[in-house]
């Protein structure tokens, strides 16, 4: 049995795990990052981890999923997005060098796609979407188990899609984009402002709200399932995947309203995608299994 050495790297934690090629966690170690602490300690304490692994030295191959777009072919970060120093920074080689096997580096929600593609909900079909809806709004694109990243590593990213220009100037996305309306931090700020009294801490509470008839709440739900059906349908327009599958924490309200975002979907996208399957996904550590599919998505 082939196994895969998978480091799933933040800027808080990182977490380094041996991975059998069905996706089993066969060992795992967890620990800070140091990611505000330079490039030599968060190397430092990641090779330091990956030689904990037993018999680390048995695997085919390392694969590292980290915040922010990657150029996959330099197996470099483009951002520096909460680890200082490392844009431009040769992750993948100096990795390589270190311990004497193929190292393979792509964006956290990349790899996430990659592991419900290969052994969660996504496994029976040649494309699957990955949406995550989450502290923001993530995506990905795999086609036949091969994450599209595209030429500048952008592929799949959808927070910046604008869903209405008439909205709130937030930061340094674009007016309106689906991240800054919808997300769970946009929604528990929204939450916020219109239910003071409350005390909202999560999305699920506004949707909460909304179950109880609040005609607030009722009017702000309303309002993410037409933006959310209309970013489905805008992917759609662009990929066709076979199915979509969602992650993220928002989606542990899915019971209290994404059966209409799928109904808002079929309404705004055209006739002949609006059958496409919503699946919930499956991995319970999508970040760390989907880092070591990385090289077996790549043949080995």
């Amino acid at each position: 049995m082939k196994t895969y050495i998978g480091i799933d790297l933040g800027g808080t934690n990182v977490r380094v795990a041996k991975v059998s090629e069905t996706g089993e966690i066969l060992a795992s170690i967890k620990s800070a990052s140091y990611g505000n602490e330079g490039v030599e300690k968060v190397l430092s304490n990641l090779k330091s981890l990956v030689r904990e692994i037993p018999n680390w030295k048995n695997c085919i191959a390392i694969g590292i999923g980290v915040p922010g777009p990657v150029n996959t072919k330099t197996g470099a970060m483009n951002l520096e997005t909460n680890l200082p120093g490392f844009q431009g920074y040769p992750l993948a080689g100096e990795l390589k060098k270190e311990f004497g096997m193929p190292v393979f580096i792509d964006n956290d929600a990349n790899v996430a796609a990659l592991a419900e593609a290969m052994v969660g909900a996504g496994k029976d079909f040649s494309s699957i979407y990955y949406v995550t809806i989450s502290t923001g709004i993530g995506g990905a694109f795999v086609w036949h188990k091969q994450v599209i990243s595209g030429s500048h590593g952008f592929g799949g990213e959808i927070a910046n899609i604008i869903v209405d220009r008439n909205r709130e100037k937030i930061n340094y996305l674009n007016v309106g984009a689906i991240e800054n309306e919808d997300s769970g931090t946009a929604i528990v700020r929204k939450g916020k402002a219109l239910f003071p009294q409350e005390d909202i801490q999560h999305a699920g509470q506004v949707f909460q709200l909304a179950k109880q008839a609040n005609p607030d709440a009722l009017k702000l739900k309303a309002e993410i399932v037409r933006d959310l059906g209309q970013l489905f349908a805008t992917i759609s327009c662009v990929v066709d995947p076979e199915a979509f599958v969602l992650g993220g924490g928002v989606m542990k309200s899915a019971d209290l309203f994404f059966s209409e975002v799928i109904e808002s979907f079929k309404t705004q996208s055209h006739t002949f995608v609006g059958d496409t399957p919503f699946l919930m996904a499956e991995c319970d550590e999508p970040g760390v299994i989907g880092a070591a599919m990385l090289p077996m998505s790549q043949g080995l």
